[in-house]
C-alpha cells in the first residue's frame, strides 16, 4: 500500500490513521506546485483528479478522498477502533463530521491560501463563515475529548484541517476549546509520527 502526500496538506489526515491502525505502507511525496511526485511522475498519471491524497492498494487500485479512504483503513483493522461498527449510530454520527468538516471546513480554507486571487469582500465572506463554524466545533467540544467517543478517523481530519489556520490568517487562540483539542490530538504517538515525517515538526 502507498500513500501519495504532500506535507501538511489533507493527505496527512490518512497518514495518522495508517499509523493508528498499525498497517505497513510506503509514502511518496507530490509537489503540489509541479503535481509531480519525487520519483518524477505527474500526478495527474497516478489518478485523474490530480491532487492528494491518493492510496495505492496492494492490488493495484487506487483510491482517493480522504474522507472515504480514512474509513476504508479503519476497516482494514477493527481492533483499533478508529470507526465504529457498521451499522451503529455512531458509525453514522462519525460519518457525519466527515462530510462536515470536508464540505463546510475544508473546502472554506481554500479560498483564504488564495489571497491574491480573490477579492477582500469574497475573502471576508469566507472568513465569516468559517469563524462562525468552528465556533460550533468549539461548542461540540467543550464537554468532550473526542468528536464521537474516543479517538477515530474525524479527529485525525478535524486535526489536519486546524493545522492550517495559522497559514489562512485565523488564530485558534479565539477557541480555547480548540487549541486543547488540537495540543490533545498531536501528542498522540502515531500523530507525531506522521507529522515528523512530513517534516512538520522535529524527529524526536
Amino acid at each position: 500500500m502507498k500513500l501519495y502526500y504532500s506535507p501538511g496538506a489533507c493527505s496527512l489526515s490518512p497518514h495518522i490513521v495508517l499509523l493508528e491502525a498499525d498497517i505497513d505502507f510506503s509514502k511518496e511525496r507530490v509537489d503540489l506546485q509541479t503535481h509531480l511526485t519525487a520519483s518524477g511522475v505527474p500526478l495527474g498519471q497516478v489518478h485523474g483528479k490530480n491532487y492528494v491524497p491518493v492510496l495505492e492498494l496492494d492490488d493495484g487500485q487506487r483510491l482517493t478522498e480522504g474522507a472515504a479512504m480514512v474509513q476504508y483503513i479503519a476497516d482494514l483493522r477493527p481492533d483499533a477502533a478508529l470507526l465504529p461498527p457498521p451499522g451503529t449510530l455512531q458509525r453514522y454520527r462519525v460519518q457525519e463530521w466527515l462530510n462536515f468538516i470536508t464540505s463546510e471546513l475544508h473546502k472554506a480554507f481554500i479560498p483564504l491560501f488564495r489571497r491574491d486571487a480573490i477579492s477582500a469582500d469574497w475573502r471576508q465572506t469566507c472568513s465569516d463563515r468559517l469563524t462562525r463554524h468552528l465556533g460550533w466545533v468549539a461548542e461540540c467540544l467543550r464537554d468532550t475529548p473526542w468528536l464521537v467517543e474516543r479517538f477515530g478517523v474525524a479527529d485525525a481530519y478535524l486535526f489536519t484541517i486546524l493545522n492550517w489556520s495559522s497559514h489562512a490568517g485565523m488564530e485558534l487562540a479565539q477557541w480555547p476549546v480548540l487549541q486543547q483539542y488540537a495540543a490533545r490530538v498531536s501528542a498522540r504517538p502515531a500523530v507525531r509520527r506522521a507529522m515528523a515525517a512530513e517534516g512538520l515538526i522535529a524527529r524526536a
